[in-house]
């Protein structure tokens, strides 16, 4: 059986506009609306998904003023994000296009 925490963990991590956020961040920290315009969706959208992100630590945020600025957890998420593109560069390029 499945243990709650990796359920939350993979669902985070599967969810297609966390991602989005998520690749986002990797360049540089960026507030809502920096999201909402790079995305190409609604604040609702954006803020909804940045909760979870924050929830589960993928995320931190700083204030800035009025702004929150959102960064991605450097110790553990980036690192992961650069295993997986090792991994699927190396092992999945062969299926782009055959599975999307």
């Amino acid at each position: 059986m499945i243990k709650a925490p990796y359920k939350l963990f993979f669902s985070t991590l599967g969810n297609r506009t966390r991602l989005e956020i998520l690749f986002a961040l990797r360049q540089k920290p960026k507030n809502v609306s920096q999201l909402t315009k790079e995305l190409g969706c609604d604040q609702t959208t954006v803020s909804h998904n940045l909760q979870r992100l924050v929830k589960c630590s993928f995320v931190y945020f700083e204030k800035k003023g009025k702004e929150r600025y959102y960064s991605i957890n450097e110790t553990t998420i980036h690192k992961i994000l650069k295993i997986i593109d090792h991994h699927t560069n190396m092992y999945c390029r062969h299926l782009i296009g055959k599975e999307e």
